[in-house]
């Protein structure tokens, strides 16, 4: 009897793994105190679940979403995130007393990739046409 039932849920529940998923639900269901929507027949709770769905007195998505939710193990939380807007040079961060000195490295940091434009090459060859100054010799005389 249960694969003519089967059969017969096929054509409620194309997929026959979820079939067998919804079904199990139904049949905790059962075994938990549901009431049956249809007469026992002195059949079994998963027989009795194949044939409530193949009769069409219970409705497969609620079973459904029964099965993903048992299956969940981490609930979303619907709740919006908090929306900061966020300025250039601004840390993302909250800036305590001593982070003073952090912030300040940073906003060298921008400065210096913000004049870095100008090639390293550049830099030496204008230092290296630079006259030397004589009092920045060192006397040999200590």
């Amino acid at each position: 009897m249960a694969r003519v039932t089967v059969e017969d849920c096929v054509t409620r529940v194309p997929n026959r793994f979820e079939l067998v998923l919804v079904a199990a639900q139904r049949s905790r269901d059962i075994s938990s105190g549901s009431g049956l929507t249809i007469e026992r027949d002195n059949d079994k709770n998963p027989v009795v679940a194949l044939r409530e769905i193949a009769d069409v007195t219970v409705d497969v998505e609620v079973l459904q979403g029964a099965v993903i939710k048992g299956l969940q193990r981490h609930v979303e939380n619907d709740e919006p995130e908090e929306d900061r807007d966020l300025t250039i040079g601004e840390p993302s961060w909250p800036v305590g007393a001593g982070d003073h000195a952090i912030e300040e490295e940073l906003k060298e940091d921008m400065l210096f990739v913000a004049d870095d434009d100008v090639a390293d090459d550049d830099i030496v060859d204008e230092l290296a046409d630079e006259p030397a100054d004589p009092s920045d010799e060192v006397s040999e005389d200590l």
